[in-house]
């Protein structure tokens, strides 16, 4: 079981998970409402930034450096790292005049990541590409490792901070550079980044990485705007207490995020290979396994979501926050996780199989659904609720445009994922139960 990419993928976003919940439960034991909210909102913007990066580089270096011959894997590489170099520059020259222009803000998390954003990016640079190349390589065990040096000596700096009872924003920030500056340089000492196939980088490879990761780029800088909208439309017009509102209602969905996440990165490279060996039956047969297992799994969390709504949020926020919008809002969330598989893993295969165009398309047609809904849904009843309730359209929208691509591809029939997903799952549950006696 140890040995499984699927289990070690999911120990690494796991104990991510479990890292980033114990350090928002300091945070928003020791921070003010208003600051946890400036500290949410910076985290989102500046993540929209690194999407850029990481829309362009992460699908298409998995896709095109997954199951190739070493020749091939090092330009693959090298072009990548290029293309990360040209990104992370660009970000650099157009951080000098945002620079001057922060002190002229008077939201606090805007001028932050008006000064900042490009330092942020250039020092996370090694520590993103380790990142790819591990995914791509399968090497599960460096993942897990690589999540220890990024979150877990944040979590341990805010640990730190909150027993000496230091913690401050500006402390808080000063602690998130200097973690993510530690993994950059624990890859580069570890040689997990692969950087010295930079010099097998060609022009052919960087066009053509470049040429897919547009649309993926698009895509995930469009999956990213969904929840910084929703940002900054609550910062804005709500107010930033409501953002720490909703963000730890919405946090909790992680229970949800991380097995799909880690599914996700362990079944891209998978489903990569099966496909650069021309084995499409074998594709659409591990695309129906992960949707049926992880929706059907899914389901008793939510149960359990609805049951015990309110001693998670008290666990996680304090008292202060049981009696508000928050347990709510993870009900709501936890009930549209049902979808989240199909609309997931359906995105993931058309990448695969060179549709990321259709992905790009459907982003664009979902962030004009929400962005409706959303707009209503203020504008008729000004709470957080309609927020997250509008969510869901744009979520149903998605499932139906990627379905039909994907059903050309190679005939299938919906809920055939679903009656799949649950053979798998009886099997899995016969073969413990076997095991364990």
């Amino acid at each position: 079981m140890f040995r499984n990419i699927h289990f070690q993928s999911l120990i690494g976003n796991g104990m991510m998970a479990v890292f980033g919940m114990v350090t928002l439960s300091i945070l928003y034991r020791n921070l003010s409402v208003k600051d946890i909210g400036t500290y949410i909102f910076f985290l989102a913007i500046i993540g929209l930034i690194d999407t850029l990066r990481s829309g362009f580089l992460s699908i298409t270096f998995v896709k095109f450096y997954s199951g190739t011959e070493e020749e091939r894997a090092l330009k693959v590489a090298g072009s990548a790292w290029l293309l990360g170099i040209l990104i992370t520059g660009g970000c650099a020259v157009i951080n000098i005049p945002t620079y001057f222009i922060a002190g002229y803000v008077e939201d606090l998390g805007l001028a932050l990541f008006l000064k900042y954003f490009a330092i942020v990016s250039i020092i996370t640079l090694p520590s993103f590409m380790a990142n790819c190349v591990v995914l791509a390589e399968k090497r599960f065990d460096r993942f897990l490792w690589l999540r220890i040096f990024t979150q877990g000596s944040f979590t341990l700096s805010v640990f730190a901070l909150a027993f000496m009872g230091a913690i401050t924003l500006n402390s808080v920030l000063m602690a998130y550079v200097i973690s993510n500056i530690f993994a950059s340089v624990a890859v580069l000492v570890l040689r997990w980044t692969r950087l010295p196939a930079l010099k097998y980088a060609e022009r052919a490879t960087v066009y053509e990485l470049f040429h897919f990761g547009k649309y993926s780029m698009g895509t995930n800088i469009g999956s990213n705007l969904f929840g910084v909208t929703n940002t900054f439309v609550i910062n804005f017009l709500l107010g930033p207490g409501y953002l720490a509102i909703y963000n730890l209602g919405g946090k909790l969905t992680q229970v949800i995020e991380i097995p799909l996440l880690s599914f996700a990165s362990s079944g891209m490279s998978i489903l990569s290979a099966d496909y650069n060996k021309g084995n499409h039956g074998e594709v659409m047969a591990t695309l129906k396994k992960l949707v049926g297992m992880m929706t059907i799994a899914i389901i008793p969390l939510t149960i359990l979501s609805f049951i015990f709504a309110e001693p998670v949020i008290h666990l996680l926020g304090g008292k202060n926050y049981v009696d508000n919008e928050a347990p709510n809002i993870f009900r709501l969330f936890m009930a549209m996780a049902v979808l989240y598989p199909a609309d997931r893993f359906f995105a993931l295969a058309l990448d695969v199989i060179d549709q990321p165009k259709v992905n790009f398309y459907k982003i664009i047609v979902m962030l004009v659904v929400n962005l409706i809904a959303v707009v209503i849904g203020i504008a008729i009843y000004h709470s957080l609720y309609s927020i997250v309730i509008a969510s869901f359209f744009p979520t149903v929208v998605a499932i139906f445009i990627t379905y039909r691509p994907l059903n050309r591809y190679y005939n299938f029939n919906f809920w055939s994922m679903y009656v799949s997903g649950y053979h798998e799952v009886v099997l899995l549950v016969k073969k413990t139960l076997k095991m364990a006696v």
